[in-house]
């Protein structure tokens, strides 16, 4: 039986921030105690505002003063910022969910490990990247365990990463190799982003490679099928585009995915992909927690 909407807050007002905000107010089981972050002139903050949210300046600050205006936080700033943060919302308690490529807590990916990660007090929602394509290759490497190595190349719009994602480019591609070495038990892992300034701006495109002999391509085929219909059930513009193809001693797979549209447009896919995973999550730790 559910008791209430469970209060989550969010820090940090950009574009992660801003379409998690509407997602949660859409969720059954979540509703936004508080917004914060920095900038004063945030279009984010501004539309928190005129939905009724409350609303900060003060960022982190927010809640350590009033620690009861929330009982999940998403930290969706950067993350050099999350490094600083962590700590301090462990203090306070808070289960909370990491949006930066910050690696400092327990990495998740819904499909993989989500129950572990429920009873984790930070976990860390790796990369777009890394939700994309871990999924996929831990189902290529359950068909060939002894792959050696895998490279993925993820191809986003320019205009969908903002000032964090771009100044944090160096840890994302570390954190998405770091999930795939860690999920996939691949013994090496590479990962390349893209922002392409298209015009007009391309959805989120994402090719997995794998060094491979002799594939067996229908379990293949049958294996990557069964795990891309889970991720539809909490992404639902995640698509298999093509693959498994096998040329060269290569195997790829391809696939994009296609927002929302909540505060992005759709070609803004790899902003829906994390957030809808962490929601996800936050979901499902709120009925494990409060709802009997």
């Amino acid at each position: 039986m559910i008791r209430k909407k469970i209060k989550v807050g969010i820090i940090g007002t950009g574009n992660i921030g801003t379409d998690l905000l509407i997602k949660i107010q859409r969720s059954k089981y979540l509703d936004c105690g508080i917004f914060a972050g920095k900038n004063p002139d945030s279009p984010g903050i501004k539309r928190a505002k005129a939905m009724g949210v409350k609303t900060s300046f003060d960022s982190i600050s927010a809640i350590i003063s009033n620690p009861e205006i929330c009982d999940i936080v998403f930290d969706a700033t950067s993350a050099q910022a999350h490094s600083l943060h962590a700590p301090l919302l462990e203090r306070l308690g808070k289960f909370t969910i990491d949006m930066t490529p910050s690696r400092i807590g327990k990495m998740c990916v819904p499909l993989i490990n989500l129950e572990e990660c429920l009873v984790a007090k930070n976990v860390n929602m790796v990369t777009c990247g890394g939700q994309d394509t871990v999924p996929i290759i831990a189902a290529i490497m359950k068909v060939h365990p002894k792959i050696q190595y895998v490279e993925i190349v993820s191809s986003i719009a320019s205009k969908s990463a903002g000032i964090a994602t771009r100044e944090n480019i160096d840890e994302y591609t570390q954190t998405t190799c770091d999930g795939i070495t860690a999920f996939c038990k691949v013994p090496k892992a590479k990962a390349i982003i893209i922002l392409n300034p298209s015009e007009p701006p391309i959805v989120m495109h994402n090719t997995i490679y794998a060094a491979i002999d002799k594939p067996k391509i229908k379990d293949l085929s049958r294996e990557i099928k069964k795990v891309v219909n889970k991720i539809q059930q909490y992404v639902p513009g995640f698509k298999l585009v093509a693959g498994p193809v096998f040329e060269n001693g290569r195997l790829t797979v391809i696939n994009e995915v296609r927002g929302l549209g909540d505060f992005l447009p759709v070609w803004a896919g790899n902003l829906d992909i994390i957030n809808c995973a962490a929601i996800k999550v936050a979901e499902e730790y709120a009925k494990k927690e409060f709802y009997e």
